[in-house]
Formats: structure tokens, C-alpha cells, sequence
């Protein structure tokens, strides 16, 4: 007996399930793989993501950039699978990434491992200026910070108090720590985009930081 358009579709329709299935079955067992090094927990995740910001930082200041990323990618990894395998691990303030963080966090005042969230100050170009690193995740790069103005009625980088800096590293200058690179951006953005000249914060952002 001839088979019909309506038997042909619906056995298409059911092979297609199948096919998206075990493609569906197969990419978890090849996540389950990649991660089983991995700790499953919460409160193991964080002491393992502790030690891993500690040879991110080495990795960096070596000047070993593979290394580095490898590094970066298992960060990515451990707060996937913390996450159930499922993206979104920065997307609220429980999130895993956010958690891991946090929960390691350099000390306020203490100048943090390279890709770990700190805030500190410096002076650079005649600035005291606070620097508020951003973490390891994210597409702008572990090097990105924020830089706040400390004294709001001296000249700084911006008529607002503030300015983010986006970046990827010191790339080939090994041996440079997180506030010696900032300080030499600042430094840099001074000299190359203000030439030389600081601006006036303006009146309605000379505002103490709470």
C-alpha cells in the first residue's frame, strides 16, 4: 500500500524529535564530561574558584595569556554547572558567578588578584582616585575597572566623578600588578585624551559616595 503525505510527515515529524533528543542527550553527557572536575556545590565552588583566581593571577603575571584564558574559560564552566548547566549565572545577585565573586572578593582597601572584584585607591596623575575592579566574567574583560573620584572638589578624568575603562590585560607586560596597571591607564588616558588637562567635576555630582 502506498504510504500517504500525512504518514510520511508524521513519521518526518518523529524522527526529527528523536534526532533533537539525542543531540539534546549527547551535548549534556559531553557538558557532564568537561565538568566533572568540577565541584557541584555552592560552598565547594567557592573555595575551588578561590584557588583558581590564585592561578589566574599567576598565569598573568607570568605572561602567559593561554593560560590565562584557559583559566577564564573554567570560571565560565564552574558557574555553568552550579547553574544547573543553564545560562545565566550572572543574570541576579543570587546567581552563581555573582555569588562566587562576591564570596571572594579581595578585602576593601587591598589591591585584588588579577581578575578578582576589589576596590582600593591610588594616586595617579596627581588624583587620589578609587578603583573598583569588575571580576573575571563578562564580555569587557578581566583588566576592566571603574575609577571613582576620592576628593570631588579637586579636577579629575570626567565632569561626572566617574569613568569605566575597558580592557583585555597588561598583554606583554608581565609582572605588572592589577593597581599598577590602572595607574598606568590613567596615566595614559591623561596624557593621549585630555592632554595633560584634568576637568572640573560638575556641582550636581560633587556628591560624598555612600
Amino acid at each position: 500500500m502506498r504510504r500517504t503525505d500525512g504518514q510520511d510527515t508524521e513519521r518526518q515529524l518523529g524522527l526529527t524529535g528523536m534526532l533533537a533528543e539525542a543531540a539534546t542527550a549527547n551535548q549534556a553527557r559531553r557538558f557532564a564530561l568537561a565538568t566533572a572536575h568540577l565541584p557541584g556545590s555552592l560552598n565547594e565552588g567557592i573555595a575551588y574558584y578561590r584557588g583558581l583566581l590564585k592561578r589566574h593571577h599567576a598565569a598573568v603575571l607570568a605572561g602567559d595569556e593561554a593560560g590565562a584564558k584557559r583559566l577564564q574559560g573554567e570560571a565560565s564552566l564552574l558557574a555553568l554547572k552550579l547553574n544547573g548547566g543553564e545560562r545565566g549565572y550572572l543574570a541576579h545577585e543570587t546567581a552563581p558567578g555573582c555569588i562566587l565573586q562576591r564570596r571572594t572578593a579581595a578585602r576593601p582597601g587591598k589591591v585584588p588578584l588579577w581578575g578578582q572584584l576589589g576596590s582600593f585607591v591610588l594616586e595617579a596623575s596627581g588624583m587620589r582616585v578609587r578603583i573598583e575592579t569588575r571580576g573575571l566574567f563578562g564580555v569587557c574583560g578581566f583588566a576592566s575597572f571603574n575609577v571613582h573620584a576620592v576628593e570631588l572638589d579637586r579636577p579629575f578624568l570626567s565632569e561626572t566623578g566617574f569613568r569605566s575603562f575597558l580592557g583585555y590585560g597588561p598583554g606583554g607586560m608581565p609582572g605588572l600588578t592589577v593597581d599598577a596597571y590602572a595607574q598606568r591607564c590613567i596615566e595614559a588616558h591623561v596624557r593621549a585624551e585630555l592632554r595633560g588637562r584634568l576637568l572640573a567635576i560638575a556641582p550636581q555630582y560633587r556628591r560624598q559616595e555612600g
